[in-house]
């Protein structure tokens, strides 16, 4: 079971993370209008790298959502910041009825 549909009110865009290159960062074909829900909350979170981190912004979406958005993607929100993703985290629980989603934590 996923996340109720009518619970991700927001639309995102997400610029898959393809490594860094002699110019920076490189970045895939970004995948439009992503369904999730976005909360503008300030907290602070450890990247991948295990160092802490503040994220000002949460973003929840469907299962799917982990697999197209590794950390140091680009993402853009719906008011139409770009930011970086600092962690992802996928929340399942195999067997119980509890829906399956994504949460991602950004810069």
């Amino acid at each position: 079971m996923n996340v109720p549909a009518w619970l991700l009110r927001h639309r995102i865009s997400v610029e898959p993370y393809a490594g860094d290159s002699a110019y920076g960062p490189r970045y895939g074909p970004p995948v439009e209008d992503v369904p999730a829900l976005v909360a503008f909350r300030i907290r602070v979170v450890r990247d991948r790298e295990g160092r802490e981190v503040t994220s000002t912004a949460t973003i929840y979406a469907g299962p799917d959502l982990a697999a197209q958005c590794p950390p140091e993607s680009r993402i853009t929100l719906p008011d139409g910041r770009t930011t970086r993703v600092i962690a992802v985290a996928a929340h399942t629980a195999p067997g119980l009825p509890v829906p399956e989603s994504t949460e991602v934590s950004c810069e």
